[in-house]
């Protein structure tokens, strides 16, 4: 039998990206190397928000592999610093631990997910005492304390960790965010038809215990490899769901709803069998919130979102803040400013009348009292505000996996040094840079350039009238960025 020659890597230093730290099971993410970075988070934590006179911190989990025994550890090495751990009684979506924070006037949570990643990555996020991701300064200091060498001591064996449930307050929450009669109403007279993928993920069975109605959900058993791909709510993923409404429903309003792997971004598919992405639904929530609702607040969006919602923001007066990916971001603003809705292209949107988090299972509810009280689906919706905003556009990301950090670090000073100032024979017309490179092209289109905060990948998103541009301009960049 031929000898079998394996390359160990030693795991770099615990850095946390857009939301939480994340790793590949085993190789980075560890037990040891969890135990450390729990403790320093939650040492971090209680120097933050202690003064708010709580000394407990909230410990959730999702359903990948090894996460119950992960947050075992997590919840004894917040008592090996001397905090009070409460460990959730099952898995739960990120939403809802955060939901938990707020209500119990805690210090914050620590939850065991990796999103959207594949199911060899587990990973840490960290959740402050206000219900939302902490800002970068916090897991700065997260990383400073672990750079510095810092371990827990090991924990009691003999102290008893407490247990908490949730789900049930967080339920009941979202019930009453809604008309909650009159989407149970569609659904018992046979106009409204609800579908769901969960992806194998955290939010497995949750929307049909809030609606209290009949639905479809599609794998909602618990598979730690999601079936081979990753729990991303993208078009590729959910080809299921596309082709079970494509088929044809008998109601004449229906939709499908995609939940990522931890609940707190979301998808849609049409009655049609379309995918509609959040660069759609942002802006139908907008419209909804602001016409229907009359919810006051501005909108708060990512570099990388489409050009319509601020458009549609306009139709309402309403204004406008755009700020870096990364949901922290739109978090920290809501903590200072009136923010009406705060979304990201990756399907993360959450509300200034919430606790500043993004929520799938809230928005899928607001979605479902836009169709049941407009009387229409959600692709007609999107039709009337492209109409009304004279605003047409097609929208798509590509993920470009780097070979090694070379690579990398020669792409990035290509872009620093020598950006290019024509893309798929386009002028640049402007570079934006709050967040990667967001190149403005002459005929209105945009790409953006930016490196993944999580995985060794490039992305390249596009925004421009048809989709011939948007693929020309993004197979342009994926050979500009190839030659580098």
């Amino acid at each position: 039998m031929s000898a079998v020659h394996l390359t160990v890597t030693p795991p770099g230093p615990i850095r946390f990206g857009t939301d939480g730290w994340r790793g590949v099971i085993a190789a980075d993410f560890t037990f040891e190397r969890l135990f450390r970075a729990a403790g320093a988070a939650a040492k971090v934590l209680a120097r933050t928000y202690g003064d708010n006179g709580s000394r407990r911190i909230l410990v959730g989990y999702d359903r990948r592999f090894l996460s119950e025994e992960f947050a075992s550890i997590t919840a004894q090495a917040i008592q090996a610093v001397g905090l009070e751990a409460q460990l959730a009684s099952n898995y739960a979506t990120t939403p809802a631990l955060s939901w938990a924070v707020h209500e119990q006037a805690a210090l914050g949570a620590l939850v065991i997910t990796a999103s959207h990643n594949p199911g060899q990555y587990s990973g840490l996020k960290i959740k402050g005492a206000f219900g939302g991701s902490v800002p970068g300064s916090v897991t700065a200091e997260v990383e400073a304390l672990l750079d510095q060498g810092f371990t827990p001591d090991l924990p009691d064996s003999s102290s008893a960790i407490a247990r908490f449930d949730p789900w049930q307050s967080y339920r009941q929450m979202l019930r009453q965010k809604v008309d909650l009669a009159a989407i149970q109403a569609a659904i018992a007279s046979g106009r409204l038809s609800v579908f769901v993928d969960v992806m194998h993920g955290a939010a497995a069975g949750a929307l049909a215990q809030i609606l209290e109605a009949p639905i479809t959900e599609l794998r909602s058993d618990r598979d730690p490899l999601f079936g081979g791909g990753a729990p991303e709510p993208l078009a590729a993923n959910v080809t299921g769901l596309c082709q079970r409404l494509g088929d044809g429903v008998d109601t004449p309003l229906a939709i499908g709803f995609v939940f990522d792997g931890d609940g707190d971004r979301i998808a849609a598919v049409d009655r049609s069998g379309e995918f509609l992405s959040s660069q759609v639904l942002i802006p139908v929530l907008i419209e909804h919130l602001a016409a229907r609702r009359s919810c006051p607040g501005e909108l708060v969006k990512t570099v990388s979102g489409s050009d319509l919602m601020p458009k549609v923001a306009a139709l309402f007066n309403i204004p406008v803040t755009e700020l870096p990916v990364g949901y922290k971001y739109i978090a920290d603003r809501m903590l200072s400013q009136t923010v009406l809705l705060g979304g990201e292209e990756s399907g993360g949107i959450g509300y200034g009348s919430h606790i500043p988090e993004r929520d799938g299972l809230l928005s899928a509810l607001y979605l479902l009292e836009a169709i049941v009280q407009s009387a229409r689906n959600l692709g007609d919706l999107y039709a009337d505000l492209q109409a009304r905003t004279q605003f047409q556009s097609t929208y798509d990301r590509i993920d470009l996996p780097l070979a090694d950090m070379s690579a990398r670090d020669r792409v990035l000073q290509a872009l620093q040094t020598q950006a290019p100032q024509a893309i798929a024979g386009l002028e640049v017309i402007s570079c934006q840079t709050i967040d990667g490179f967001k190149f403005r092209l002459s005929d209105g289109r945009w790409l953006m350039v930016r490196f993944s905060g999580t995985e060794p990948l490039l992305r390249l998103y596009c925004e421009a009238s048809s989709p011939e541009d948007v693929q020309e301009t993004l197979n342009w960049a994926k050979d500009w960025a190839q030659r580098c």
